[in-house]
């Protein structure tokens, strides 16, 4: 393998990226159990990966190269504008369309973290907002964040193989979650639960739950 490999090396701004990025997702996350903290490490693991691949060194695409025999003419450190073929265009789409998911999912996750705080602090169930379509908004936002960067913009070895075990993670928190909440709240919160999602909003609900994330009031 001769050639060079654009959009690599930039060791600064790879640190730069996981600092900011880990420093949300302990903000708001904020663990408490073990079970908190080994999802979130999770996510932290693939934070770490993503950045030090996206800016760092480009491993999937050398491992690609040296195993399975990638040989592209526009060979460059983002895996969809190589296997695709269309070089900067192709790193272009995917950037754009990565990025609008990383921030629909941030601003659901920050929204459904602030109800929830809301909620908590006078000690009552949250069916409102966010909580209208999904009933683990900030694990939805999430979700979609690592999905827009790990899979849609920049997608890795790593990132592509561990995000359905940080779905897995945190499907089985939010379960342990809502046994306590059960315990509270009774059959008030199971009936929330009978007819509320848990991570996915039903058909239709999408650009309801994308726009009460923005804090735009519907009619």
């Amino acid at each position: 393998m001769k050639e060079n490999i654009a959009h690599s090396g930039v060791w600064a701004l790879a640190a730069i990226m996981i600092v900011i990025a880990s420093w949300v997702l302990y903000r708001f996350l904020a663990p408490r159990t073990w079970r908190e903290w080994a999802s979130a490490g999770l996510v932290q693991a693939f934070i770490i990966a993503l950045y030090a691949e996206m800016y760092g060194f480009p491993l999937t695409i050398y491992l690609m190269v040296r195993f399975f025999g990638l040989d592209s003419p526009n060979l460059n450190a983002s895996l969809w504008s190589t296997l695709l073929g269309i070089g900067e265009l192709g790193m272009l789409i995917s950037m754009l369309l990565g990025y609008a998911l990383l921030f629909i999912g941030i601003g659901i996750f920050i929204q459904g973290w602030r109800e929830l705080y809301q909620a908590r602090q006078k000690n009552q169930l949250v069916t409102a907002g966010l909580y209208r379509f999904v009933r683990h908004p900030q694990y939805t936002g999430l979700f979609i964040s690592l999905f827009g960067e790990g899979i849609v913009h920049w997608p890795t070895i790593f990132s592509v193989t561990i995000f359905p075990v940080i779905v897995l993670a945190y499907f089985l928190l939010a379960r342990s979650e809502e046994r306590k909440v059960v315990e509270q709240f009774g059959d008030e919160y199971r009936a929330y639960q009978a007819r509320v999602p848990m991570f996915i909003p039903r058909p239709g609900q999408w650009q309801q739950l994308i726009r009460s994330s923005k804090n735009i009031k519907e009619s």
